[in-house]
C-alpha cells in the first residue's frame, strides 16, 4: 500500500513521512526531492528560470514516474508531496486513486511560525508576508486536500504517526474522491465509485431516518439499484419513487404525482430526498424538493455528463410548458451534489457526444485548458474507450466544469447578473429544443447548435475573430455536434425565442463569445440575429439576407 501525505508548507509532511517509512520498513519518497533529481535543478532554481508553470510541469512528470499504486496491504511507500502538487487534477487522480491520502492540516499562524525558523522555504511563501500567503493557499487548496483523511498538522510527529497507523488498517477506499468542498450552494464531491458512500454520509449529516430515492427507470437500473443495495447493506431503510424518463419528467403533472407519492410515504420536512438520474430528472425532482412541504433537503446524484456539469448543479430547478423550456421552476440549492464519473461509462454514445456541447460551452467561457482537453480526448470519450477514464481526463473535465460553475453561481445564485453567462448557446438552443417539442433533440445537441449561432452573431458584430469561431466550429464538426440541420423551422425557433427567460425590460439578453470569454449584450441587431440563426440551423448563407423582425 502507498500512503500519500498532503498539506500546506510547514505541516510536517517530510518529518512524518520519514518516521512512518522508518517504522514500517517502507520506501520514503519526497516529491520535491524527486523533481530536483530528475531535473538536475533545485526547486528554487526551477521557479526562477521557468516560473510556477514550469515547476508544475516537472512536478507532473515526477508524479507520473511513481507508476501505479502498490496493491499490497502492508505499507510499502510513503509519498510526501509538495504543498501545491494536488492543484493539478491529474496529479490528484494518480496520487489518491488506489492510495491512502492523509491531509496534515494546520493553522496558517502556526505553519508561518515554523517556516520562519526553516532554512528551506518554498518560493510561493518566501518574501512578502508568509502568513497572508499561507492563508490564501489554505483557502484555495482546501477542496484539493479535503478528500484525504484530515489530521492536525500542528500535533507532534509521534502523535501524527500513531494517528495514521490507527487509521490505515482497512487500506485505501475502493473509490476515489478527487475534490470535496463545503460551499455556499451545498457540499460538492467529485470522484469515481463514490456515490453510495457519499449518499450515506449526506444522510448521516442530515440526521435522516431513511433513504428516499427519486429516480427514473434507466437511471435506477444503471445507478439507483446499486446505491439502494449499498445503503440497505449499511442498515438504511430505503424508499423508492420513480419518475418518467427524460424530458417526460419535466411536466407539472409529474411534479404533482411525485409530491403525492411523498405524501403517501409520510415524508416530513426534516427528511432528505436523494435524486438519482440525468439532468431532466434532477430538474423535476429538485422542483419537487423545493415545493413539497415548502421545501425539504435534497441531495443530487446526477448520472449523466450534462447532469454532472450543468443541470444538477447550481440550484435551478424547473419543468417545461408547451410554450417554452424551464418556464416553471425555483432556485433551490441542494444539501449536497455528488458527481461520480463511474456512471458516465455506461452512457450511450449519443448522450456522451451531446454532453460535450455543454463542456465546450464551459470552455468557451474562458477555460483554455478545458478546450484543449476536449480537443485531445473528446472523440475517445464519445467512442466510449477506456483511455480518457483511466487517465483521469474525464474526471478533470467534470471538475473543471463543476468548479467554474460553482464560482459563478456562488457570486450570483438567482441569475440577477453574471450567472447569465452560463446560458451561452442556450437562447437559440432552447428555441430549437422547444420548436422540436423537446423530443428529438437532446439538450447538449441543442446547445451545440446554439454555440454555432452565438459565434455567428459574434462574428457579425465583430466581437470575436474568425480564427476563434473556426476553432470551436471545427471541434463541433469533429465531434459530430450540430452538423446536420435540425428538423425545425426558422420561424418556429424565433417564436420560441420570444418567450426566452433572459428577457429584461422587454429586451433579450444575449451571451456572446469574444476572443477569450463572453459578453452579455441586449443591443443585438436583427441582421446579426439572422446570421446567428443561419449558422445554428445550418442554412444556406443566402438565408442570412432574409429580412427579419427585430427581437425585443
Amino acid at each position: 500500500m502507498d500512503l500519500v501525505l498532503v498539506g500546506l508548507p510547514g505541516s510536517g509532511k517530510t518529518a512524518v513521512g520519514r518516521r512512518l517509512a522508518q517504522r514500517h520498513g517502507a520506501t520514503f519518497v519526497d516529491l520535491d526531492d524527486l523533481v530536483e533529481r530528475r531535473s538536475g535543478s533545485s526547486v528554487t532554481a526551477i521557479f526562477a528560470v521557468e516560473g510556477e508553470a514550469g515547476f508544475r510541469r516537472h512536478e507532473r512528470e515526477a508524479v507520473l514516474s511513481l507508476g501505479p499504486a502498490d496493491p499490497e496491504p502492508d505499507l510499502r511507500r510513503v509519498i510526501a508531496t509538495g504543498g501545491g502538487a494536488v492543484i493539478e487534477p491529474r496529479n490528484r487522480w494518480l496520487l489518491y486513486r488506489g492510495r491512502f491520502p492523509v491531509w496534515l492540516d494546520g493553522a496558517p499562524e502556526i505553519l508561518a511560525s515554523r517556516l520562519g525558523r526553516s532554512a528551506n522555504v518554498r518560493p510561493l511563501i518566501a518574501g512578502g508576508h508568509p502568513l497572508d500567503a499561507l492563508r490564501a493557499l489554505a483557502s484555495e487548496r482546501r477542496r484539493f486536500y479535503a478528500p484525504a483523511l484530515r489530521l492536525s498538522g500542528t500535533s507532534n510527529v509521534d502523535g501524527l504517526v500513531k494517528a495514521i497507523e490507527g487509521s490505515i488498517g482497512d487500506g485505501p477506499s475502493p473509490g476515489v474522491t478527487i475534490m470535496c468542498d463545503e460551499t455556499p450552494i451545498g457540499r460538492v464531491e467529485i470522484g469515481q465509485g463514490i456515490a453510495a458512500m457519499a449518499v450515506a454520509s449526506a444522510l448521516t449529516r442530515g440526521e435522516a431516518r431513511r433513504a428516499i430515492l427519486l429516480s427514473e427507470p434507466k437511471a435506477w437500473e444503471v445507478a439507483g439499484a446499486g446505491i439502494a443495495a449499498a445503503l440497505t447493506a449499511d442498515g438504511w431503510p430505503v424508499e423508492r419513487v420513480l419518475l418518467p424518463r427524460g424530458e417526460s419528467a419535466k411536466r407539472l403533472s409529474v411534479v404533482e404525482e411525485t409530491c403525492r407519492a411523498l405524501a403517501r410515504l409520510r415524508v416530513d420536512r426534516k427528511e432528505t430526498l436523494v435524486t438519482i438520474g440525468g439532468g431532466a430528472l434532477t430538474d423535476a425532482a429538485g422542483l419537487v424538493a423545493a415545493m413539497y412541504l415548502r421545501g425539504v433537503p435534497v441531495v443530487h446524484v446526477p448520472t449523466t455528463l450534462v447532469g454532472q456539469i450543468d443541470a444538477a448543479l447550481g440550484g435551478k430547478t424547473a419543468v417545461d410548458l408547451p410554450e417554452g423550456k424551464n418556464l416553471v421552476g425555483a432556485f433551490y440549492q441542494p444539501a449536497a451534489f455528488i458527481a461520480d464519473v463511474a456512471f458516465l461509462g455506461s452512457l450511450p454514445p449519443r448522450q456522451r457526444r451531446a454532453a460535450l456541447g455543454e463542456v465546450i460551452k464551459m470552455a468557451v467561457l474562458g477555460d483554455e485548458r478545458l478546450l484543449e482537453l476536449v480537443e485531445q480526448d473528446g472523440e475517445a470519450f464519445v467512442r466510449g474507450t477506456a483511455a480518457p477514464f483511466e487517465s483521469g481526463a474525464v474526471a478533470e473535465m467534470v471538475e473543471r466544469c463543476v468548479w467554474a460553475k460553482v464560482e459563478v453561481v456562488v457570486a450570483d445564485q438567482r441569475e440577477a447578473g453574471r450567472r447569465m453567462i452560463l446560458n451561452l448557446g442556450h437562447t437559440i438552443g432552447h428555441g430549437i429544443e422547444a420548436a422540436a417539442g423537446f423530443k428529438t433533440i437532446l439538450h447538449g445537441e441543442a446547445v451545440a447548435y446554439g454555440l454555432r449561432g452565438a459565434f455567428g452573431i459574434a462574428r457579425a458584430m465583430d466581437l470575436t475573430t474568425a480564427r476563434r469561431a473556426d476553432r470551436v466550429n471545427s471541434l463541433l464538426d469533429r465531434l459530430g455536434l450540430g452538423v446536420e440541420p435540425p428538423a425545425v423551422s426558422q420561424d418556429g425557433v424565433r417564436e420560441r425565442m420570444a418567450t426566452d427567460k433572459k428577457h429584461t425590460m422587454g429586451r433579450l439578453n444575449w451571451i456572446l463569445p469574444t476572443e477569450s470569454g463572453v459578453e452579455i449584450r441586449s443591443d443585438v441587431p436583427s441582421d446579426a440575429v439572422a446570421a446567428g440563426l443561419v449558422a445554428a440551423l445550418r442554412l444556406a448563407p443566402t438565408s442570412s439576407r432574409t429580412e427579419a423582425a427585430v427581437l425585443p
